[in-house]
């Protein structure tokens, strides 16, 4: 409608393309209820890592429910070394994405560090008014 609003609410909406759809001969795909969040979070961690609903409270009560990098964050998703699948711990988003990116490896970590601590970049002065870089 002009204003940007449906005229029927969405089951209704649905019900009327699907009798549509089937008038015109065409094949309607019956819906499927969708599992509740925490149904689903709960499968894909013992799926996923092997961890029962039991074990994944366990391991936030060892943090007291605090991420083990940032402690004033709370914790969201499970940690785990992608090469052995090995659970480490449980981490805030944030952090658990920062893993991510680095590719679990430490060297590129450290190398992020000394970036961010300001040691990698500087110039070294040998002389006045001549400097090297860091390679």
């Amino acid at each position: 409608m002009s204003d940007g609003l449906q005229a029927y609410c969405r089951e209704c909406s649905a019900e009327h393309c699907r009798q549509r759809q089937e008038a015109k001969g065409r094949k309607v795909r019956e819906k499927v209820s969708v599992p509740s969040a925490e149904r689903s979070r709960i499968s894909y961690s013992r799926r996923k890592y092997g961890l029962t609903p039991e074990d994944l409270d366990v391991l936030v009560a060892e943090q007291q429910g605090i991420c083990r990098r940032c402690p004033a964050a709370p914790v969201e998703h499970v940690d785990h070394c992608h090469e052995t699948g090995r659970v480490r711990g449980v981490l805030c988003s944030s952090r658990n994405a920062a893993l991510g990116q680095f590719k679990d490896r430490p060297d590129a970590i450290r190398r992020a560090a000394a970036y961010v601590e300001g040691i990698a970049w500087k110039p070294t002065l040998v002389a006045p008014g001549v400097y090297r870089l860091p390679s």
